[in-house]
């Protein structure tokens, strides 16, 4: 058996681990458990109010994975929603940061800095072109849509109070009923 030498060949090792997530950000190991129900249901309004999108333009749509490989660190990320093209490409199981459409993550309390800074960082680095933030967490609920990339940061940021539309720009280019995610 190979000795792991760094966060990803341990990543890589692992066997499943049902009711957890794993991942690799910026160079550590990462093992959390699944999101509440609450989390998970939000990724799956989401899914069935972009479900018209997906239809429309042939997309792919998945709450809980599959994971994105980002390319350059080859960081390993388990976003709770991931729109892809039909033939994105992968690295072994995961789909290639630059070839997804979207990706979402679902705030909890535990997440939070890892969520509003160190994934939009890494989903900026491989090129994502659309990271949306749903975030229950605040006194004031909000989603916030991160795009325009340019050196590894995306330069256009829009939030709105959850209950309001959001315009998801280009690539997606859709408007979004963020009242779908109030619990």
């Amino acid at each position: 058996m190979r000795v792991p030498h760094t966060a990803r060949d341990l990543f890589d090792a692992l066997p499943s681990l049902p009711g957890f997530r794993a991942e690799v950000i910026e160079g550590k190991l990462i093992v959390s458990p699944m999101g509440t129900p609450e989390h998970l249901w939000m990724a799956a309004d989401l899914h069935d109010a972009l479900q018209p999108l997906r239809r429309e333009r042939g997309w792919r749509g998945s709450p809980q994975g599959p994971s994105v490989c980002i390319e350059g660190p080859r960081d390993s990320l388990a976003p709770d929603y991931v729109l892809v093209p039909p033939h994105c490409a992968r690295w072994g199981q995961e789909v290639l940061s630059s070839y997804v459409i979207m990706v979402a993550e679902v705030v909890s309390p535990s997440s939070v800095h890892i969520d509003r800074e160190e994934k939009r960082h890494l989903y900026a680095v491989g090129r994502v072109p659309v990271y949306l933030l749903i975030d229950p967490v605040p006194e004031v609920p909000a989603v916030t849509v991160h795009s325009d990339i340019a050196d590894g940061v995306y330069r256009s940021i829009s939030t709105v109070p959850m209950g309001k539309p959001l315009r998801l720009p280009a690539p997606v280019d859709f408007e979004l009923d963020t009242s779908v995610f109030m619990m």
